[in-house]
This record gives structure tokens, sequence and C-alpha cells, in this order.
């Protein structure tokens, strides 16, 4: 029984079938399939039971899974006191946010890798909120306010953004000037979110309605500049919008509180040496008063 073998078992019982799993582990279907059938056939037993939407735990599978997950931990610690000082091998799952992912944490992924030869990093890029655990990641990085949840938080930097809207917007329904006023218009948001507005030194929290959702803030920002309400958008995205002209900014008065970038994970006392060192680098990109070194000009 290998440990490769053992790490495929866990990935199909947690992803729940042969296809996803495979996906993650960038390996076909039929091997993923045979690696599943010696096992058994090794263990003799019947660890997942195969339906139409994908494979189960049977109750000996439940049971060899913690086992199994453990064995492949202690094996990928043991691993890891073997190499030289500060190198890392084995595979770390990230999923990133599709709004500055590309641009802003791609190229610490892509360093991340450059010094460790060794790892595999596998980055999956999506402004949907992902479970890390269902869908099989390591850590997340996540922007703006965090909702409460049983995962493990760092933050890494600050991150800032303003309420805007288009001249032909603000022209056409005037622009609030209270957090009170802002029901009252058209909000394009992520969801069913609520905005925090600071009120002098006091938070505030909105409930804006609005009939246009992305999940993007460049989609938001697009939204905007169209005429169609008012958006709560990082700065990075609206920048260059706000000096054109072709976006204000509404309630100045009564601005967003500072937003987070952070690494979620798991719950547990520790992170991995991958994680840790992910995170070590990110602080150091986004958070200089952290790192310990004099900020950015």
């Amino acid at each position: 029984m290998d440990i490769e073998t053992l790490r495929t078992f866990v990935e199909v019982a947690d992803a729940g079938g042969v296809s996803p799993a495979a996906r993650r582990l960038g390996l076909s279907k039929s091997i993923v399939s045979r690696q599943l059938a010696r096992l058994e056939a090794e263990l003799g037993v019947q660890l997942l039971a195969r339906t139409t939407r994908g494979a189960a735990l049977t109750e000996a599978g439940s049971a060899f899974r913690d086992h199994a997950a453990r064995a492949c931990a202690e094996i990928d610690q043991a691993r890891e006191t073997l190499l030289p000082e500060g190198e890392l091998c084995g595979r770390l799952r990230v999923a990133v946010p599709l709004t500055f992912g590309p641009t802003h944490f791609a190229t610490v992924l892509a360093e991340l890798a450059r010094r460790h030869p060794r790892l595999q990093v596998h980055t999956a890029y999506s402004d949907r909120f992902v479970d890390l655990i269902a869908e099989g990641f390591d850590c997340a990085i996540r922007v703006g306010y965090l909702a409460d949840s049983a995962m493990v938080a760092r933050r890494i930097g600050p991150l800032l953004g303003k309420l805007v809207a288009s001249p032909a917007y603000i022209e056409a329904h005037g622009a609030p000037q209270t957090p009170d006023e802002l029901p009252a218009h058209q909000a394009l948001m992520q969801g069913t979110e609520a905005w925090q507005l600071m009120d002098g030194e006091r938070v505030v929290t909105v409930r804006p309605q609005g009939r246009f959702k992305a999940d993007n803030a460049t989609a938001l920002a697009a939204a905007a500049l169209a005429g169609l309400g008012i958006a709560w958008i990082p700065d990075g995205v609206t920048a260059p919008h706000l000096a054109s002209g072709a976006l204000v900014e509404v309630m100045p008065r009564h601005p967003p509180p500072p937003a987070g970038i952070y690494v979620i994970r798991p719950p547990g006392p520790h992170p991995s040496r991958k994680v840790r060192v992910l995170t070590e680098m990110l602080v150091a990109c986004f958070d200089p008063i952290a790192a310990g070194v004099a900020p950015r000009k």
C-alpha cells in the first residue's frame, strides 16, 4: 500500500467522486479508478459505494478515511524534515479571487513555486465562495470583510474602497448624503451583503437594495460606469475611473472602514509549512509594516 494510493482515496472521499478527485489530482479518471480498485482489493473491503452522483463512503471507508488522511499528513511532515532547511515539497492548492488574483497575487504564487522546485502549486481563480474542506483546498486568499466562520484567518494587509457612482446616475437620482438615505438608491452588490460605513468614530451597518448583482468587482465597476447605481468597490479597480471623472465618490464624509486581505485555512492548531510560507510572503508584499520593512512608495 503506497502513500499516493492513500492520498488518492482521501481525495475521492473528500471530493465525493472519482471525476472531481481526478481534476484535483491532475490525473485521468481511469488511473484514479484503478488505484481505488487496488486499494480495496488489498484491504479486502469496499471503501466506496459508487452512485450515479459520484461515490459515497461505506462504513468501512468512513473509518479508514481518517486513518489514511493522518498517514498522508504524517508522511508529508516526515518528508519536510528530510529536506534542506526551508525547502517545501508536495502540493499546495490555493483558492484565489478572480478580482485582484491575476494582477496582485499571481506573482507571489509564482515566486513561491520558483523558490521551491519540489512544490506543486495548484491555483483556482474564482470570485465564488469556495468551501475549503469540501473542495480540498489547503487555503484561500480572500478580500473584503470576513463573515463569521470556523475557518482560521490571518490578515495579510489592508484593502481600501469607496462608494462610487457615475455622474449620470448622480444627475438623474441625486447623491445620498447620509447612510440613512442609501437604501433609497439602487445599489450594485455581490449578493445580499450589508455595507459598513463610518459615522464619525462609529461604524454603522446599512442593508442596500438593488437589481444588479455580480460576484466580481470589475463587473460592478462596469455597471457603475453604465449609470446603474452606487457600488462599494476597492480602490485598485476604481482608481483610473475616478481619475478620469467617469466615476465619482459618493458620501465621502461616510467612507467604508478599511477592509482586509486574508489567508483562510481549515481549522487546526497549526498551519502547514506550505501555508505558513505562502502567508509570510503575502504579508511581506501587502503589509510592509507587519513585515518589518519600509512601506513602498
